[in-house]
């Protein structure tokens, strides 16, 4: 009989020629459950998704109550439907009130798009600005708005008129002018390594938008939700952006993105032309009933109270010779080790003792820990004991 595995290579497309291929069976908490019954813990939480942990039971009594009224009905925008409504409404009562107009998309790259093209239409302008070593998704627009050549250049040509500054770089926001429509940035950046921004770098960037009449694009694609100790990065450094991007952990495990904006700026899609964006799955019902419940539990069960000290749990464990730094916020972390020989050593070895963890896209010498916002500290210390152990090993 040909086995799942052999069928998986043969028939679902690939990526890479080394995929992980764990055969996962079931998963729930912050564990997840092969073929054979062994248990990994997801110190990943599927790239920053599962911020409350696998199969949470608030959010699967959601999708089944939902699933039992109506999934598709039309593309969006046209009905009103509750779950799309429930949740813009949460979601615009615990942010400014600047952003109060949320589109819903499917993914965090359909919401990149999104922002691109509301931020070119409502200015005028077509040049956009974004970052070396930001990674903001993999389709044409997203793709051309990320910070590394490598990544880019076998898809090219992309978008015109996309120019590229360094982060922290006080000295390059003198580039930004009256032509920029927009300004792309991920408060924290992800994969180059999680980079967090100098003191008011981000003030000092806001600023110069606001002088240039440009809107200012945070992607919180990866960093929302709680995974900083906030539920969006931007507010742990006091500055509101034009426009946000959403996606991962918003559906608690489904898929699903927004874009979020004022209803002046939004309401640019409406005219010349009308429909300016259009999606047949955005904000599918299911997913939006998800994403609510999702929220709920969040809010409702402070989980984000302990995420900082859960966060200074892992420094304190993680003690060891090799560990070079450990760099983040909250529960969204790089460990700092010598190369990248070491860090693919200890992320096999790691899988092997029941630990998936994962390195960055743009920075090859650390690993992530991005856990469910639901791990305690017990299982924070069973993590890094498991971690050291697989760094002893790989350097013996």
């Amino acid at each position: 009989m040909i086995s799942q595995r052999q069928l998986f290579l043969e028939h679902v497309g690939q990526t890479s020629d080394f995929p992980l291929q764990l055969e996962i069976e079931r998963a729930k908490g912050i564990y997840m459950f092969d073929t054979d019954n062994k248990f990994y813990i997801d110190l990943i939480s599927g790239v920053s998704v599962s911020n409350l942990g696998h199969v949470h039971p608030a959010i699967v009594k959601a999708i089944k109550s939902q699933a039992e009224k109506y999934m598709h009905l039309m593309v969006y925008g046209e009905y009103i439907q509750t779950p799309q409504v429930e949740f813009a409404k949460k979601l615009t009562k615990l942010i400014p009130e600047k952003l109060n107009s949320v589109y819903f998309v499917n993914s965090g790259s359909e919401a990149i798009e999104g922002a691109l093209k509301l931020a070119k239409r409502y200015t005028g302008r077509s040049e956009i600005i974004s970052y070396n070593n930001a990674y903001h998704g993999s389709t044409h627009g997203a793709l051309s708005v990320m910070g590394n050549e490598e990544f880019k250049n076998s898809f090219r040509p992309l978008l015109p008129d996309v120019n590229f500054i360094n982060f922290n770089s006080f000295d390059d926001l003198k580039l930004i002018s009256e032509k920029t429509a927009c300004v792309l940035i991920e408060p924290i950046q992800g994969e180059a390594g999680i980079r967090l921004p100098k003191d008011n770098y981000l003030k000092e960037l806001r600023k110069k938008c606001d002088e240039t009449g440009t809107l200012l694009i945070f992607d919180e694609i990866q960093t929302g939700f709680g995974r900083t100790g906030s539920l969006f990065a931007f507010q742990e450094y006091d500055v509101v952006p034009d426009i946000i991007t959403i996606a991962k952990g918003m559906g608690g495990g489904m898929p699903i993105g927004a874009f979020v904006s004022a209803n002046e700026i939004m309401s640019s899609f409406k005219t010349n032309p009308i429909l300016g964006h259009i999606t047949t799955f955005g904000g599918h019902p299911v997913s939006c009933a998800a994403a609510c419940a999702s929220l709920d539990v969040i809010v409702k069960e402070n989980i984000i109270e302990k995420v900082k000290s859960k966060g200074e749990l892992f420094k304190k464990y993680l003690n060891h010779p090799e560990i070079k730094e450990i760099r983040g916020i909250g529960l969204f972390m790089a460990v700092e080790l010598r190369d990248f020989n070491l860090v693919k050593k200890v992320i096999d070895i790691a899988v092997e003792k029941g630990l998936v963890t994962d390195w960055f896209l743009f920075h090859d010498s650390a690993f992530r820990i991005a856990p469910p916002l639901i791990i305690t500290d017990d299982q924070i210390k069973e993590a890094c004991n498991i971690l050291i152990e697989s760094i002893e090993e790989s350097v013996k």
